[in-house]
């Protein structure tokens, strides 16, 4: 009897060290997940907002530099490496030492501003002054380094931001030629979503909206002339504010349409988005859009970021961007319902551009395309790589990689043009303006005494493909983005582990209420989670 206790409990031991040893061991990978193992350090970062961070700060828990070594490190094992996004042009050879610099100041009371010590990507359209090159994503720009810093990249320095690097981008921000593929460049390849690997990013901010979702840095900084921030943004399960254009300098950005183009924030909440958009706004000289914004904007956009901002909002629902995918119907018909329980009333209208507006947006395009394009490399001075649109047609024609997926139809369209004095620009443009303005969003939000529109901001992202190139199957960026009014897109929800948003977009100078609604929305749903960089769609 004895004998066979022992036995027994020999037995117990052997089997208590067996599930002790197995519960120790790591748990097994999915099969469809690249291996993502992360280090200390990057642990600590992850999913942290700037409150968190700036806490962390003033507490002695870590230091700028701490901050950015670990961004640094993540970007060379997942952006490099790894599942290998694409997301990032070049990294800013200084930013440790910048870092460092701005810790120094810390130490001695000194802080610049609400992004002390923050790391910030610009997309590769925005020119800074330092050792990295702006590329648009040509490799005609491969080595062109601007004269000076983007008014943009200014307003960063100045608010204590630590400028990491440069966001890869639909070349030319995706205004280069037909059938062409949201994410790659000459420079930068291809950029690739997070979620699922083979799946679109959207674009032209295709990088600073990856970079972001991916953890790789705080915050992106990306432009839009129609749809650049916010549909990426979507695509990427972030937070992006396309602002009212003149909010925000353009001085410095290589342009597509002076009427249209306008950079905006790009984060993983709309806190973040909100701190950063008040570091960049203001009147500049240099770009007479900003004059309009005098007594309209705010260096401080927190103070409109309300839990409750839904309430008593009367919100249109833009009908047109509905019944295409009855899966995204699903998502935003849950969305109205939220929106209702906290008090906001619901209401359904029709089309709002007046019909022939969209062709008169890309009319007027070309032409600002032609007359900026030249402009920005005037401004490049004697040594610029190109010294107009014609010099970049040519360059495209020899080179071996440019045209190897598509052409640059659009640039050899607006070649054709003549300059801004044309009767069919003047034409255009008057036509445009009036269509998408006072015939269109202020008549809608008039007639129906709105708040706000919303609208899915896209569907889940379609497979990257360089021979076909994008398939949008919906979009609701251009009403907002044509008026040049401001357009805020919020996680709202996923497909299939694909993430899609919801847009909220209004009358100009509106961010304070699009903000107090966007977060409200945010704060009641809270859809954002990170991605898991499947390589294929999930069973």
């Amino acid at each position: 009897m004895k004998k066979k206790f022992f036995i027994l409990k020999l037995e117990i031991i052997f089997l208590t060290i067996l599930i002790f040893q197995f519960s120790c061991q790591s748990p097994p990978a999915k099969n469809n997940v690249v291996n993502n193992t992360d280090n200390t350090k990057e642990i600590q970062f992850l999913e942290n907002d700037i409150t968190t961070i700036q806490k962390g700060f003033d507490n002695g828990e870590f230091t700028s530099r701490d901050l950015v070594e670990a961004y640094l490190q993540r970007i060379e094992k997942i952006d490099k490496k790894g599942p290998g996004l694409h997301s990032i042009i070049q990294v800013n050879p200084d930013a440790l030492k910048e870092s460092e610099k701005l810790d120094k100041e810390r130490e001695k009371g000194i802080i610049r501003g609400p992004l002390h010590g923050i790391p910030v990507l610009l997309k590769d359209n925005i020119d800074t002054h330092d050792k990295m090159a702006t590329t648009a994503g040509s490799r005609a720009l491969i080595n062109s380094h601007p004269l000076k810093d983007s008014e943009v990249a200014k307003k960063l320095r100045k608010a204590g931001a630590v400028i990491l690097g440069k966001a890869n981008l639909s070349e030319w921000a995706n205004f280069r030629g037909q059938l062409s593929t949201s994410g790659w460049s000459g420079v930068g390849g291809q950029t690739k979503n997070p979620y699922i690997l083979t799946r679109n990013p959207c674009g032209s901010s295709s990088g600073s909206a990856v970079a972001v979702s991916a953890n790789l840095s705080m915050l992106a900084i990306g432009t839009e002339t129609n749809g650049s921030i916010v549909c990426p943004s979507s695509s990427n399960g972030i937070v992006g504010i396309k602002p009212t254009v003149g909010l925000i300098s353009r001085s410095g950005i290589i342009p597509i349409s002076f009427t249209q183009d306008t950079p905006g924030p790009m984060a993983r909440t709309v806190k973040d988005a909100a701190i950063c958009l008040g570091v960049l706004t203001g009147i500049d000289s240099a770009d007479v859009k900003t004059l309009e914004s005098k007594g309209k904007f705010h260096t401080d956009y927190t103070q409109f970021l309300k839990t409750d901002g839904l309430k008593n909002k009367r919100i249109g629902i833009y009908k047109k961007a509905l019944g295409i995918n009855y899966k995204v119907d699903t998502l935003m018909n849950k969305a109205i319902d939220f929106m209702k329980s906290q008090g906001a009333e619901m209401v359904y209208i029709d089309e709002i551009l007046k019909p022939g507006v969209e062709n008169s947006s890309f009319e007027v395009m070309l032409y600002e395309f032609k007359d900026g394009l030249n402009k920005y490399f005037k401004s490049l001075g004697p040594d610029a790589p190109v010294k107009n649109i014609e010099e970049l047609i040519a360059f495209n024609k020899k080179d071996s990689i440019e045209l190897k997926y598509f052409n640059q139809a659009y640039l050899e369209m607006a070649q054709k043009k003549g300059d801004l004095n044309e009767k069919e620009y003047r034409e255009a443009l008057d036509f445009m303006l009036k269509g998408s303005r006072e015939e269109g969003i202020d008549r809608v939000m008039k007639e129906y005494n709105l708040d706000a529109i919303i609208a899915p901001t896209g569907g889940p992202a379609w497979k990257t493909d360089h021979i076909n190139g994008d398939s949008y199957l919906l979009g609701s960026s251009s009403p907002a983005a044509i008026a040049g009014y401001p357009n805020i897109t919020v996680p709202m929800g996923y497909i299939n582990e694909l993430p899609v948003g919801i847009s909220f977009f209004g009358r100009a100078w509106s961010e304070p209420v699009l903000l107090e609604i966007a977060y409200a929305f945010e704060q009641g749903t809270k859809k954002r989670k990170m991605p898991e960089f499947l390589v294929s769609d999930p069973e």
